[in-house]
């Protein structure tokens, strides 16, 4: 599909709903079976949803929509510009103070949440506000009578909306997406129809490579988050079937559920994952064992492009038919790849997972960017890399090395704040804050500017890179690494729900052979272990599971200056 002919993100869904057959299923949620949607379906609900929009907001007012992933969120956005409005998407597990401050910021004219739990959070908020004209909810709501918007689904009547009518172009703002507040309060992010289309273009040549045919895509990332809001419009230009994933805990079994063919994921996720199937495999006896580790051995060695002998493609051959064909299974059976992004994928970690016959690639993005810089094709994974640029966004490395993008998807600036917009934003290139470097015309990332530790000596440490090393560690499931301007490192750790009686003396002897593998600089003398973990719900984690580090120090600043006496 030619996306560069389309004036705004309408345009496209209009023109695929025109091309698909009616009928196909399109959305499907797996933890609520009845909310279920064809094309037909859905294209109604956007019509009768976005006339009763326009009552409440005028062109290019803010509406924030506060959902879970649901067949209707995607329903909503669409309605919401429809309607000529912007959608303000927020994350559910926001408290009560983050959404205060959003509101305060964008002063949105109509809200549309999911159900009590977020009514709960943002009632107060609403009474305060006299620029609210009306909250919708896609659930009943017991306390206050809201409209339902099933109730509009099924009474509503429209009336055909004429395209032409509606102006909007490329430069257009389609969304606010406000970032996750890893270094400070969150910035609301102005991405452009032109933007996010321009995304489309180099992800649906990514997926071409794939798939050739109409694909199911399992949602899982949260629909505030600029990636996956982005990937809904993807998933409607190639016509994919949709399916919303139950939560984080239900998602391999949610694979078996609808066999996806695409799946996208942190690298969490992924890690994960790798230690599950590591467990299961080191289980492993006899013949069994001989199985695992050559289909171990030689898938590295096959996807590190080594060549085999004949007797190895032998056994390859046996391993994929015995070993890896079953792991398939466990996912469905239909996979062709899972897309990591929103961090950092452990080398060792992407190496094994495409080894056992689970095609991984690693992308690269940021909110401002629409999101995404760069990705690995399927027919050339280097792991290492975050793979080279979409067409269409210039990539450039400045004189210290942070990576810095001009193009369509970079953001139209921060909303309300022109001071931040014009810090990020220099003669059109927008500084990543990201440190890489170009192989090969392959992008890698190899630092995050704001996170370096610098020694009193003027090193420059990674932190992200020793505490990968850490949760490597069989018992260790998080870690932070603190230091800067320190004369050594220390860290904080969350162990393993069922290895939290180990003791001190254990922990030490594995973090010093880790050091041994470390500079001098990097070795970590001290630590703690704490006995909550870093969550979403006690606002240590954002919800695609980065670490807020400011608010984790500020929380034991006094128990880390502590190790230093």
């Amino acid at each position: 599909m030619e996306l560069k002919k389309y004036k705004n993100l309408l345009e496209l869904f209009y023109a695929q709903y025109k091309k698909v057959n009616k009928s196909e299923d399109f959305l499907q949620s797996l933890k609520d079976k009845s909310s279920k949607f064809n094309w037909e379906q859905t294209y109604k609900c956007i019509q009768k949803l976005s006339s009763y929009i326009k009552k409440y907001i005028s062109p290019k007012q803010r509406c924030l929509l506060i959902s879970e992933n649901r067949p209707e969120w995607l329903i909503a956005d669409i309605a919401i510009m429809n309607a000529g409005g912007v959608t303000v998407p927020l994350f559910t597990t926001y408290s009560e103070k983050d959404y205060e401050y959003i509101i305060n910021d964008c002063k949105p004219s109509l809200i549309i949440i999911s159900d009590d739990l977020q009514f709960k959070k943002i009632k107060n908020l609403i009474s305060k506000n006299d620029y609210i004209k009306t909250v919708l909810s896609f659930d009943n709501i017991k306390e206050i009578e809201i409209v339902n918007v099933r109730k509009i689904f099924r009474e509503i009547s429209y009336e055909e909306q004429n395209l032409n009518k509606i102006n909007l172009n490329r430069k257009d703002i389609s969304c606010i997406i406000y970032t996750s507040g890893t270094q400070g309060n969150p910035k609301g992010v102005m991405l452009s129809h032109g933007g996010i289309l321009n995304n489309c273009e180099g992800s649906i040549k990514l997926l071409n490579e794939i798939v050739n045919y109409k694909p199911k895509f399992l949602t899982w990332l949260p629909l505030s988050h600029s990636y996956e809001h982005t990937v809904q419009f993807v998933q409607i230009s190639v016509g994919a079937q949709i399916y919303y994933a139950e939560s984080i805990d239900k998602l391999v079994k949610n694979m078996n559920d609808c066999s996806p063919d695409i799946m996208t994921a942190v690298p969490r996720f992924y890690q994960n994952l790798y230690q599950k199937i590591s467990f299961t495999f080191n289980k492993a006896t006899g013949i069994k064992k001989f199985l695992v580790q050559s289909t171990l051995r030689l898938g590295k060695k096959n996807f590190l492009k080594q060549k085999l002998s004949l007797y190895e493609k032998l056994i390859n051959s046996i391993c994929e038919n015995l070993v890896r064909k079953k792991i398939k299974s466990q996912f469905g059976g239909s996979l062709k790849s899972f897309i990591s992004g929103g961090g950092a994928l452990d080398y060792k970690v992407g190496v094994f997972l495409n080894s056992i016959g689970l095609p991984t690639l690693q992308g690269y993005g940021l909110t401002e960017t629409s999101p995404v810089v760069s990705c690995n094709s399927i027919n050339d994974i280097r792991i290492e890399t975050v793979g080279p640029p979409f067409e269409g966004n210039e990539v450039k490395i400045a004189d210290d090395g942070e990576i810095l993008i001009r193009g369509e998807n970079v953001m139209m600036g921060y909303w309300n704040n022109p001071i931040e917009t014009g810090k990020a934003i220099k003669n059109g290139w927008l500084y990543t804050g990201d440190i890489g470097y170009f192989d090969d015309g392959f992008l890698k990332i190899t630092d995050r500017k704001k996170d370096i530790l610098i020694t009193p000596g003027g090193d420059n440490i990674s932190p992200v890179k020793i505490e990968n090393d850490l949760i490597k560690i069989e018992f260790i499931e998080q870690a932070l690494v603190y230091g800067d301007s320190k004369p050594f490192l220390v860290a904080l750790l969350v162990l393993n729900n069922d290895k939290k009686n180990i003791n001190n003396e254990i922990i030490n002897d594995e973090i010093e052979k880790m050091n041994k593998k470390l500079s001098k600089i990097e070795k970590i003398k001290k630590f703690i272990v704490l006995d909550e973990q870093f969550s979403i719900e006690n606002g240590f984690m954002t919800p695609t599971l980065k670490l807020k580090r400011y608010k984790i120090v500020q929380e034991y600043r006094n128990e880390l200056e502590k190790l230093y006496n």
